[in-house]
């Protein structure tokens, strides 16, 4: 009997858990569970260009990892990386986070009108002084919302006042409120000329492609709140990267206030359409760099993922909507664990989401939460694999709603179907009363049912789903008839055999 298939896909929790990090500990309180004879688990994080996509995407075309100092998003120096792919290792591929993501600004600090993306173009720099002719950036997780001011300026070009004074260098989302102008004349020189198209380096970003920069749905109001600021900051930089996009319009030849993906990472999106970026949905990426597609088509049973927080933003251009899609569409159910749980979470329920629940099993600090998310996270997906579990068993145990009382009826009443233990002896059907059908185990029987009549798409899967928890064997000679007339089952002895009519109907192992 094939064994439960179980995905996890993660796409990790922000500032506590990388995507890996966050799969091993799924795994490792399902396998509190249930064994490794009673369910298949196999682990593909989903790194969507946040923390680690660098290094994941390294990883898996043998690349290379390079270290540099660079600017943080707090102006103070730190240790960042990019990595180069490909055989003449002249891709590079970056996570903006890891020079201005979230987790490197000090909470006591937070201050998005001040934080500069300034070390992302420095990472850019020193991937286009090594030569490379394409580079990958992973917009998410960020801790900046100064519309990639920083990341520009980094590379050369100049922000100018309506005076035509130089804005200060890595001032934040704040100075952007002065912007009237920007100048390319200094840009990097291997970057070419991004007025006249004649470009020899291709840039591409993976984003939130349902981010944009301005109005009521813009970056600032979206996101600002969950980097520190308060509404007065909010419309501070709401005013900024309208200012921003007024400013870049003669540049690059359209209004980019509203063009898809243009708020992604605080408005790092922005940024890089000014350098000619081509913009990509992170679903679309991350299918070509990690083939997800291709692991979604296996016939899973259940998928569990997992991110910082659930609410109506999760199935807007993240993935856990976009797995939630995918794996539902192939007949997958859906579980989310989750940090918080948010405004209007329920509805994910419409986004493929079969259910999902708060990591959280006690009254905590934001902070202690974040520290003790590896061990709260393991213990939240053994609760939820339990529950998962006794759902199953009751699901069986309760012959009113057995999926045995859709079985394939003989002649023209209702009869009663045989099921004997794994092990159990069995004679012929003629050594039985007319209509008693021996089957050799539950989940063979639940296959004939699915081949032998119809069924709707939503109990084909249950019927799949059911037939893979083990029999617990009954002794020999012993057998459990299920009466489809009275709904009930009892323990029947074969003509030739005794035994005690004991033993459970289903056995999860660790359960």
């Amino acid at each position: 009997m094939n064994p439960l298939s179980i995905l996890i896909a993660p796409s990790g929790l922000k500032e506590s858990l990388e995507p890996d990090e966050a799969a091993v500990c799924i795994e490792k309180g399902i396998r509190r569970v249930i064994d490794s004879e009673s369910a298949f688990i196999r682990r593909v994080p989903v790194h969507d260009g946040g923390e680690g996509f660098c290094r994941a995407l390294v990883a898996a075309k043998h690349g290379e990892v390079r270290h540099i100092p660079v600017m943080g998003p707090d102006r103070k120096q730190i240790l960042s990386h990019y990595g180069v792919i490909g055989e003449d290792k002249r891709t590079a591929v970056l996570d903006m986070a890891s020079a201005a993501g979230l987790r490197l600004v000090p909470r006591d600090c937070r201050d998005p009108t001040m934080t500069t993306s300034y070390g992302v173009g420095q990472l850019i720099a020193a991937a286009l002084d090594a030569g490379c002719t394409k580079i990958i950036v992973g917009c998410g997780d960020s801790g900046t919302s100064d519309g990639g001011v920083g990341m520009l300026q980094a590379l050369g070009v100049r922000f100018l006042d309506k005076h035509g004074a130089v804005l200060p260098i890595a001032a934040g989302g704040g100075s952007v409120l002065n912007l009237d102008k920007i100048c390319l004349r200094d840009l990097h020189p291997r970057l070419g000329d991004v007025l006249s198209g004649d470009r020899p380096i291709s840039i591409e970003a993976v984003c939130n492609i349902e981010n944009i920069l301005c109005g009521q749905g813009g970056v600032a109001q979206v996101y600002g709140p969950q980097k520190g600021a308060t509404q007065e900051q909010v419309e501070l930089l709401s005013k900024a990267m309208d200012k921003l996009a007024r400013a870049a319009r003669p540049t690059i030849g359209y209004d980019m206030s509203t063009t898809p993906g243009s708020g992604a990472s605080g408005g790092l999106g922005a940024g890089l359409l000014v350098l000619g970026a081509k913009l990509r949905p992170r679903a679309a990426a991350i299918d070509e760099h990690f083939q997800l597609q291709e692991v979604l088509n296996h016939p899973w049973d259940i998928v569990f993922t997992a991110e910082g927080a659930l609410d109506h933003q999760s199935t807007k251009g993240k993935m856990t909507g976009e797995i939630a899609r995918r794996a539902r569409a192939q007949g997958a159910y859906v579980i989310a664990l989750v940090g918080t749980i948010g405004k209007s979470a329920n509805s994910v329920y419409g986004d493929g989401v079969s259910a999902f629940t708060s990591i959280l099993d006690s009254p905590i600090s934001l902070r202690d939460a974040m520290d003790q998310a590896a061990g709260l996270l393991t213990c939240a997906a053994e609760r939820t694999m339990r529950v998962v579990l006794v759902g199953l068993r009751l699901n069986l145990r309760d012959t009113a709603h057995n999926p045995l009382s859709r079985a394939k009826t003989y002649g023209d009443e209702p009869q009663p179907v045989l099921v004997s233990g794994r092990n159990g002896t069995h004679e012929s059907q003629s050594n039985y009363s007319n209509g008693i059908k021996p089957i050799n185990d539950l989940g063979s029987y639940l296959g004939q049912l699915s081949h032998d009549q119809p069924h709707t798409s939503a109990q084909r899967q249950r019927l799949e789903l059911e037939s893979k928890l083990r029999i617990t064997p009954l002794p020999k000679g012993t057998m459990r008839i299920i009466d489809m007339n009275t709904h009930t089952h009892h323990a029947a002895f074969s003509k030739r055999r005794s035994a005690s009519p004991s033993g459970h109907l289903l056995n999860s192992s660790h359960y």
